[in-house]
């Protein structure tokens, strides 16, 4: 039973009254029912009302006049005083307090949650055409199943874990990150093709270019040097392995061969390498090693934290 609060009632109703979303929440945490009293209506809460002052006047009453200078002599001096309180007997019945609740009461109480209740707060977020959800709240994006793509959803957050929701289903659950332009992401929730695009570095694409043929690892290799972002070079570094596929593994080999000789790293510059049959004219092999580059110098980056 509550009190029409505005912090627990959103809206009263006689029959049906809207609860407060963080109070309801608390309350089904607890595994309670929430029943507000009917407004002026007093009757409703005539048993809470008169215990309140039954407290004032056995409890706070008695102390009024006492000082404390710590909260745990204040605490001490009420337990004296609730003690006493709770084993007097009832007018009308031959029992205490405390005895009613250990003989009716106390085999009714469930066991307490084994964690304990986190405020929550909401948000609303539209999913992403990559599959995240940004967060407002600390500017960084959580991921969720792709196929929810496109749909508005109910971020519900504390200050240990982001839910994010689907018509009232929970379709995303994460550790909260409090860092500005991070990407949280559950492997799960991406597509095939962005779970390899999380997967893409420098060294993926040396190590791929190394599938077709050494001198294409080594052109890999320059692509990525040449630039302070890798990430810039990765459609490049795409395009590259999907020439293999049309070309095939030799003639791209004789092509990065070529590049590589005249120290040019550069998607355009291959395929026309290969659209021309440049790849096979025979070139000077002269100071050819000093255009190698060094695997030292790769610098790695994910796109995705």
């Amino acid at each position: 039973m509550s009190d029409n609060l505005k912090s627990a009632v959103t809206r009263s109703s006689k029959y049906e009254a809207v609860i407060n979303k963080t109070f309801k929440d608390f309350a089904h945490h607890y595994g309670c029912a929430i029943n507000p009293t009917r407004s002026y209506a007093p009757q409703d809460k005539a048993l809470v009302e008169n215990a309140v002052q039954l407290v004032y006047q056995r409890i706070y009453y008695p102390m009024r006049k006492m000082t404390f200078f710590s909260i745990e002599a204040l605490n001490e001096e009420i337990q004296h005083h609730l003690k006493g309180y709770n084993n007097v007997l009832f007018q009308r019945k031959e029992a205490s307090r405390k005895e009613l609740f250990q003989s009716v009461e106390s085999s009714l109480l469930k066991s307490l949650p084994q964690s304990t209740y986190q405020v929550k707060e909401y948000a609303r977020a539209k999913v992403q055409k990559m599959g995240y959800v940004y967060f407002s709240a600390d500017k960084t994006y959580y991921s969720v199943p792709y196929r929810y793509i496109g749909s508005q959803t109910q971020i519900q957050y504390t200050s240990k874990h982001v839910e994010v929701y689907y018509k009232s289903q929970r379709i995303a659950l994460h550790n909260r990150v409090m860092s500005k332009g991070a990407y949280i992401t559950n492997k799960n929730h991406l597509s095939s093709t962005h779970r390899a695009y999380s997967q893409w570095s420098p060294q993926y694409f040396s190590d791929q270019g190394g599938k077709i043929g050494v001198n294409v690892k080594l052109f890999m290799t320059g692509l990525f040097l040449q630039g302070d972002y890798p990430e810039i070079n990765y459609k490049r570094a795409m395009g590259i392995l999907m020439l293999a596929k049309n070309y095939g593994h030799e003639r791209v080999d004789k092509a990065c061969l070529r590049a590589v000789h005249h120290d040019t790293y550069s998607y355009q510059r291959l395929k026309n390498i290969l659209s021309n049959n440049m790849d096979e004219h025979e070139i000077e092999q002269e100071n050819h090693q000093s255009h190698i580059p060094s695997h030292k110098n790769i610098r790695g980056a994910n796109h995705y934290q």
